[in-house]
């Protein structure tokens, strides 16, 4: 069993940063694909990044530019770096894993969630 938490959200002005961090228990996150997910209250979990176990990441063009999602394998965690947030970037953000997901970009192909994490950015 894969034990998935996020931490690192907050409050933070529009033009700010913040970096989330996912950790693992229970297995090495390096083997695995991880997702960051988003979702606003009364909306679908969006995808925002996702990185391979290979090393490959992907991006959602609403992001593109101004997040960036890396892996320090030695102590097993996953950040998300998040620069430049805007107002609509507000949600709940989830960090994801699957050891191999047929595609990063649907939350369908990730087994193992976390309980996610306030993100806020106010204008």
């Amino acid at each position: 069993q894969v034990r998935v938490v996020e931490s690192g959200g907050g409050l933070v002005q529009a033009g700010g940063s913040l970096r989330l961090s996912c950790a693992a228990s229970g297995r090495t996150l390096s083997t695995y694909t991880v997702g960051w997910f988003r979702q606003d209250p009364g909306k679908n979990r969006e995808f925002v990044a996702a990185s391979r176990s290979s090393g490959n990441t992907y991006y959602a063009d609403s992001v593109k530019g101004r997040f960036t999602i890396s892996r320090d394998n030695a102590k097993n965690l996953v950040y998300l770096q998040m620069n430049s947030l805007k107002p609509e970037d507000t949600a709940v953000y989830y960090c994801a894993a699957d050891p191999k997901p047929t595609s990063v970009w649907y939350s369908s192909e990730y087994h193992y969630w976390g309980q996610g994490t306030q993100v806020t950015v106010s204008s």
